[in-house]
């Protein structure tokens, strides 16, 4: 027996390349573990959980991030600071792409933290890093003792000459009129991000199927890693109301709730809704002292059901729209008289400003990344979204994950 006795190797073919798993040779401690190797392509892949469940949260505490180092395409970093520091753009981009068909999977109320990491080590051009920690990190949880109902995977679909294409290399990239990102299960499509040359809708739909046929024969493989090498799923505790919270708030608020939903005016939606929990959180102040954490879960899935009742039954919305039926649209351009542009566009109670700027192509950004084919950028789009467009009284930071 070698030092690694439980180090194991998966291996299958995507796209043309051989993509392989090693499972077990580093990070023994985490919960999940796993290194991609597809080409040259190396991401090495974590999931840790923590042992008992997050206190006084509303929400799954779940953090997904992809690291890009510099090292993995022989770079050093530019700029006077020769270490990495905050994530490029790219990255934080990568890290939502990861998180969206992870976080639907895990149990309902679960509320232990969890964090997924996915570092990209080395880099192959023509086997994107994004793609293997798609994977890995899918196969890392699956393997681990963390409840979750994967596995899943996540695929580029690229269409070269008429033909699709899974993953396509670097130079298949460049002429490519579609750049498609689908990720699912065996059974449905859980996530699409896509960008293409004015491409048809019938066409691009062909495309996401095209896509899903390769994650049906991923997701098959993962699941025989699994069965070979899966760790039994741990106890957990799901956060759920009591029945006896459940009945008494539903029989007290839910008539209250219910109308409160269907005002026209969203600010008077939201007001009149919020008059209703105070309400009911008064009432059982006593009767539930130390339970108000419960009485809020109930209001809120009296709230999620009334909603998704009446649009699925009846096809109206809480504003009284139908399915079919859009908010008001209005925009007005010319609006900051020193800037090269600007338009103000609203739909509904959602604005706008955009602001324009034009300059010299000296004035082009150097990205420094670990992507060959886009080192400079003349196109550059901020979006900023300040706490005063909710109403909210909190300072402005950095831009967040969101707003990248």
């Amino acid at each position: 027996m070698g030092r690694f006795e439980d180090y194991r190797t998966f291996k299958t073919a995507l796209g043309g390349r051989l993509l392989q798993f090693e499972i077990g040779k580093v990070c023994e401690q985490a919960n999940g573990q796993v290194m991609v190797r597809y080409g040259d392509t190396v991401v090495n892949c974590t999931v840790c959980a923590s042992k008992e469940p997050k206190q006084d949260v509303d929400f799954f505490p779940l953090t997904c991030n992809f690291e890009e180092k510099m090292y993995a395409v022989g770079k050093i970093p530019g700029g006077y600071i020769k270490r990495e520091g905050r994530p490029s753009d790219k990255a934080t981009l990568v890290s939502r792409l990861i998180d969206r068909p992870l976080r639907p999977l895990f149990p309902k109320g679960y509320r232990n933290d969890v964090v997924v990491t996915a570092t990209a080590m080395s880099v192959d051009y023509d086997c994107q890093p994004e793609v293997a920690a798609l994977l890995g990190t899918s196969v890392a949880i699956a393997t681990s003792d963390i409840p979750w109902d994967g596995p899943t995977a996540g695929v580029v679909v690229g269409r070269v000459d008429g033909e699709f294409v899974i993953n396509p290399d670097f130079e298949q990239r460049q002429v490519s009129d579609i750049n498609l990102t689908v990720c699912g299960t065996e059974e449905a499509i859980m996530m699409v991000e896509a960008g293409a040359k004015e491409v048809p809708e019938d066409e691009m739909l062909e495309a996401i199927l095209f896509g899903h046929e390769e994650i049906k024969n991923l997701c098959r493989f993962f699941k025989e890693i699994v069965k070979e090498v899966g760790k039994e799923k741990q106890e957990y505790v799901v956060f759920k109301a009591g029945e006896d919270v459940d009945k008494a708030v539903r029989e007290y608020a839910t008539r209250k709730m219910v109308d409160a939903i269907y005002t026209v005016d969203k600010q008077e939606r939201i007001t009149n809704m919020d008059a209703v929990a105070a309400d009911a959180k008064e009432h059982f102040a006593e009767e539930f002292e130390d339970r108000m954490s419960e009485v809020d879960e109930v209001l809120y899935n009296i709230k999620k059901e009334e909603v998704r009742r009446r649009i699925l039954e009846e096809g109206v919305r809480p504003d009284n729209r139908a399915v079919t039926e859009i908010r008001p649209l209005w925009s007005e351009t010319g609006l900051l008289p020193r800037t090269h542009g600007s338009g103000l566009f609203k739909r509904g109670q959602t604005q706008v400003l955009s602001v324009c700027t034009l300059a010299p192509l000296s004035e082009a950004q150097y990205l420094d990344g670990i992507d060959a084919d886009q080192t400079r950028k003349r196109y550059m789009h901020q979006y900023n979204f300040p706490g005063y467009c909710t109403g909210e009284a909190k300072p402005s930071r950095s831009p967040g994950r969101r707003e990248i």
